[in-house]
């Protein structure tokens, strides 16, 4: 018997522009039993993994992505340099295509709007300059740190919600935090159905989704005709049982849960990631039509300001599709 532990969480809620992300690192334990308590996976995998970058002995970074994307204007380094290094690596422990963003993307089953200024030819990864050199000793490291550990990368997924199904669901359910909580549920029965009925545990850890402290009812509508079963509701805590066609599962919602909870910080790279590449496309599609055009992270205020820069140049149907509401 071992425990699976998946990791839920996002990136992008907040934006203007570009498409919400919403990330899960699957992980399997395999010397757990039945009554132990949680494991520590930064504990479990020092020797190759660290709560912040720059550490000794060439670790890998897995922490909330806020804390690892560098500014967009450093000096010194590129600003996805700890991010990319994160993920990459994971993804080369489980045996995902990441050659260029596009294999990324399918690997991941991340999919954007199919609007132009997402098209294009694939670009090669890593992006941070003189990555390629070390990501073979980062991936070994890490493959090498996992297998003394009893630790295996089983699935790693990303779910995209394009501008225009965001507004969409914003629209008929009259709530912005339902884009979440839609992928959520994706995420959910992906791993019901692929790991919930076999002899390991399953348990689900995510951020907590917005100030919400109660979260039975929203995982009878993710989950229909499965049985929900309260263990705990508290101001930094919410955990429930999940019975659904003989699967098994525990979920529990957590307040910071990206700094207790690795596979959630490892999730929330892989969508801050996701997003970031995504915004590469959108950028070098509207700089292509407008080279004087300052790139946009789409965040509220410079996206305004990339809006009113842009002009006439961005049609007024582009804007419809693109501009997120709510």
């Amino acid at each position: 018997m071992g425990l699976i532990i998946a990791g839920i969480d996002e990136a992008g809620y907040g934006p203007l522009l570009g498409p919400l992300c919403v990330g899960m690192s699957v992980l399997r334990v395999r010397d757990w039993r039945e009554g132990d308590k949680a494991p520590n996976l930064w504990k479990l995998l020092d020797g190759g993994v660290a709560a912040k970058p720059n550490c000794p002995r060439g670790r890998v970074a897995v922490a909330d992505s806020k804390k690892l994307k560098l500014a967009n204007d450093s000096a010194t380094r590129h600003p996805l340099t700890h991010l990319e290094r994160g993920v990459l690596a994971f993804a080369d422990a489980a045996g995902v295509d990441a050659a260029t963003d596009l294999s990324l993307f399918a690997a991941l089953g991340f999919t954007l709007d199919e609007h132009a200024c997402y098209a294009g030819a694939a670009a090669p990864l890593p992006v941070a300059p003189g990555a390629a050199a070390l990501r073979g000793i980062t991936a070994n490291l890490l493959a090498g740190t996992l297998e003394r550990a009893g630790v295996e990368v089983r699935d790693l997924r990303l779910i995209g919600v394009p501008e225009p199904q965001f507004n969409a669901v914003i629209k008929k359910t009259g709530s912005k935090a339902n884009t979440v909580a839609i992928a959520l549920g994706e995420h959910l029965t992906r791993v019901l159905d692929h790991f919930g009925g076999g002899e390991d545990a399953v348990r689900f850890v995510c951020d907590r989704l917005g100030g919400r402290a109660q979260y039975a009812t929203l995982l009878e509508w993710l989950l229909p005709g499965a049985t929900i079963g309260v263990l705990e509701e508290t101001d930094v805590r919410s955990r429930y049982t999940i019975e659904r066609q003989g699967r098994h599962a525990t979920i529990v919602f957590q307040v910071e849960c990206e700094a207790a909870h690795l596979p959630v910080a490892l999730a929330s790279m892989l969508a801050k990631y996701g997003r970031e590449l995504s915004m590469a496309r959108f950028n070098r599609y509207w700089s292509g039509l407008m080279p004087e055009l300052k790139p946009t992270a789409g965040y509220y205020q410079d996206a305004k300001r990339w809006l009113k820069d842009i002009g006439a140049t961005m049609p007024a149907e582009d804007r419809k599709r693109l501009v997120r509401v709510g």
